[in-house]
């Protein structure tokens, strides 16, 4: 067969395909927009990779913290300041900043710095503190809005960042918070981050699984009218055409459905790129121009579409027979045979055993492997799927009126319900999967933070030099504050803290009321003036020999702290013992132990404060209440939420992209399922108005659709609750992960498949109605 001839049929078909009068346009426009929809997500699909490097850069531009020792001051030098805070459930990056000279390095984004007092905020944190909702964050932010970041200095359209000038910031220096910086971008020294196998893992099935119940509607919606089409066919064959042409023509009229699908899927993508600027899911926002496609992802597409609608139509007319007088499909059907469809998920198994067992512990797994086992896996939901519905189905039939309207339905076209349900039953068998091996590994890339969250929630980290009893005064009139732990900490040695080597022994201090030193240690006797050393500890081998009675010991000064000379303090004669206690966080603290009344007046200024705050967290806000109290006391505060876990970063971000990917798909799940619900009705709609006709009453018309939906996707869920479970168990076992089935989720996401059915079944009911009337067997 020449190449001419067949690309005549096809071009024939898609003459025909657009060219059939208002019910082929109906059919071509179904087509079209289902075509779209799965167009329009494997673009989005395609452009994650672009968005997520471009992300990626954006935030590398504008790192302002360094590995090695920092410059020197010039004028060609930034001091910056780390004041990143929260506000709700928000994270609002914060920079306090000072040039040095007219060559500072000018942040991404900006065209000037800020005066002091003056600020520069992104539009999102602009629209936020211009409305009702961002009172508490203004109370924080007690400088003048003189204008906004570009969005070169933005990761995205709905973050909320700020640069605010200051004055005297270089004195506030000390590693971690403070510092003076000569240029913006990643360190040259910073540690390259290598990602685990089991994250590549991850990574690699989420991208399978979200990516295959896409390719599975598009393979169905150039399907749409198909049995229509098919006794429209026979025409051709009064008119002299074979079989195998009449299939190439019957291939270019999907060929036109998928090369307007193609159009409508780019409309729709350029449509949802623009509104994506406006929107943040899990705390993830982008800019339009992030969303866009690689070149060769977007060919890819723009080939693959078309080509699989010709092969899709080819493939699914060798069953059917299109005679000149009619389609022969009424006929009782061949069987269909199970061999082959069980080859596919053995198939897959067969590429996921050699790696079982194979853990992080030896390097990555192989990726195509992985690929080619899950895909083959989830394929053969689609595979089975058609046979089940039919194994079962043509055991069915006693029952009510509907009942029996339905499985006969069944019975005649079960590869045309199998199709509908095919994508849903896919996402759940990949989203039970991916539910057992997020579930099974979390605890791997989750700690446990080890704070008593009966004895406080918050934590304060204050500056050096802020009075304490200040602080615990001030907290402790906020609303909801019930308790107020305020201690300072400090470190000694026994040399100086800014010679080239530092001292030999150094130990921890730890400075508070005789309450507050009471929630780390059991003290044999408390009063204002005692100081304490803690014993027990078998890691903290400084101290024993540190804590003789009259030894002259020397403060940490070290740390940007302007201090003329160095600060000691002298080991008094009436030292105590004391025994340690595990502190709300968690930890042992060892060292010395030194009421307020103990403390030399010159050390005021080597002490940092640390308020550990027991709220009620029914109060509304009260989280930033304390944030506005902190900031205060002390702009430089550094306030913690605690919480009983924390979860890796690169963990937490592949589950933040599962779940935003799972809501495109859900989403698409749902307009398929719904367009192709339509479909349905409206090729039966002359069968529907002839039964209204006779007689037949509404209600049992519907619920005869009812069932016709209910029926397989109910085969479909459980078919996909075997497979996802099958395949779980093999990933969690290739991960060297003990198996466990995580019910709850299971049950979750097969309820999320049967309630996506339900809202669909619902919307459909309304046109139902309208199709049910006997007027609709009118016809010119």
């Amino acid at each position: 067969m020449s190449a001419r001839r067949w690309a005549g049929d096809l071009g024939l078909g898609v003459k025909f395909g657009f060219t059939g009068g208002r019910e082929g346009w109906g059919r071509l426009l179904l087509t079209a927009v289902g075509v779209g929809l799965g167009v329009a997500l494997l673009l989005l699909t395609t452009a994650i990779p672009t968005a997520l490097t471009v992300r990626h850069q954006r935030e590398a531009a504008r790192l302002d913290y360094t590995y090695s020792k920092p410059p020197a001051k010039s004028d060609a030098t930034l001091v910056i300041a780390d004041l990143d805070t929260t506000y709700r459930d928000k994270e609002v990056r914060g920079r306090l900043v000072e040039p040095e000279g007219p060559k500072a390095p000018l942040a991404p984004g900006l065209r000037s710095y800020p005066a002091p007092g003056e600020m520069v905020v992104s539009p999102a944190l602009k629209r936020l503190l211009d409305s009702r909702d961002g009172a508490l964050l203004r109370a924080r932010l007690p400088y003048r809005v003189v204008g906004t970041i570009g969005e070169s200095g933005l990761v995205g359209s709905q973050e909320l960042a700020y640069y605010a000038g200051a004055r005297d910031l270089a004195q506030h220096i000390n590693g971690w918070q403070v510092a003076r910086i000569s240029a913006f971008g990643p360190p040259a020294d910073q540690p390259e981050d290598k990602m685990d196998p089991v994250l590549i893992l991850l990574v690699l099935v989420v991208f399978v699984v979200l990516l295959m119940p896409v390719a599975v509607f598009i393979a169905a919606a150039v399907r749409f009218g198909g049995e229509r089409r098919d006794r429209r066919l026979a025409a051709l064959r009064l008119v002299g055409s074979d079989s195998r042409m009449t299939r190439r023509i019957a291939a270019g009229e999907a060929l036109a459905g998928s090369l307007l699908g193609l159009a409508f899927g780019t409309v729709f993508f350029l449509i949802g790129r623009q509104a994506a600027g406006g929107m943040e899911v899990m705390g993830i926002s982008v800019f339009p121009d992030y969303l866009d496609p690689s070149p060769a992802l977007a060919l890819l597409v723009a080939v693959a579409v078309p080509a699989a609608a010709v092969l899709v139509t080819l493939l699914a007319l060798r069953g059917v027979v299109i005679e000149p007088l009619g389609v022969v499909r009424t006929a009782r059907p061949a069987r269909r045979r199970l061999w082959w469809r069980l080859l596919l998920p053995v198939a897959g198994l067969a590429l996921l055993v050699p790696m079982i067992g194979q853990g992080r512990s030896h390097g990555n797994f192989n990726e195509y492997l992985v690929i080619g086992g899950v895909l083959l896996l989830l394929v053969g939901v689609t595979a089975l799927l058609p046979w089940v519905v039919e194994a079962v189905v043509a055991r069915l039939g006693r029952g009510a009126v509907s009942w029996q309207l339905a499985v006969r339905r069944l019975q005649l076209s079960s590869g045309t319900a199998a199709r509908m349900v095919n994508g849903i039953a896919v996402a759940v068998a990949g989203a039970i999967a991916l539910q057992m091996l997020f579930t099974g590994v979390e605890g791997d890339y989750s700690k446990e933070t080890g704070v008593d969250l009966n004895r406080a929630q918050m934590q304060v980290r204050l500056s050096r030099g802020v009075s304490l009893d200040e602080a615990a005064g001030k907290f402790a009139d906020v609303r909801g504050v019930r308790k107020v732990v305020a201690m300072g900490e400090a470190s000694v040695g026994d040399t100086s803290w800014r010679s080239a080597d530092g001292p030999r022994l150094s130990s921890q201090v730890t400075v508070g009321s005789c309450a507050a030193l009471r929630e780390v240690a059991k003290l044999p006797g408390c009063r204002d003036g005692d100081v304490f050393a803690v014993t027990g500890l078998g890691w903290d081998t400084d101290t024993p020999p540190l804590a003789e009675p009259g030894r002259r010991l020397h403060l940490d000064t070290s740390q940007g702290l302007d201090l003329s000379r160095e600060v000691t303090w002298t080991v008094p004669h009436g030292l105590k013992r004391a025994r340690a206690a595990d502190a709300p966080n968690g930890l042992e603290r060892g060292g010395f132990l030194l009421t307020p009344g103990a403390v030399p007046a010159q050390a005021a200024g080597a002490i940092v404060g640390q308020v550990y705050l027991s709220v009620d967290e029914s109060v509304p806000e009260v989280h930033d209440l304390v944030r506005n109290t902190a900031t205060d006391v002390d702009r430089f505060a550094d306030v913690m939420v605690w919480t009983a876990t924390q979860q890796s970063r690169q963990y937490a971000s592949i589950r933040t992209g599962l779940l935003v990917g799972s809501v495109c798909v859900l989403v698409l799940i749902g307009a398929s399922l719904l367009v192709s619900q339509l479909e349905q009705l409206r090729e039966r709609r002359r069968l529907l108005s002839s039964l209204v006709a006779f007689g037949t009453r509404r209600r049992t018309l519907g619920l005869s659709v009812l069932w016709q939906t209910a029926l397989p996707i109910a085969l479909g869920l459980l078919l996909a609750t075997a497979v996802g479970l099958t395949l779980g168990t093999v990933l969690l076992k290739m991960t060297d992960t003990p198996v466990g089935v995580d019910w709850p989720s299971v049950l979750t996401m097969t309820g999320i498949g049967a309630g996506i059915v339900i809202a669909v079944t619902l919307l459909s009911l309304p046109p139902l109605v309208r199709l049910m009337r006997p007027d609709g067997l009118r016809t010119e």
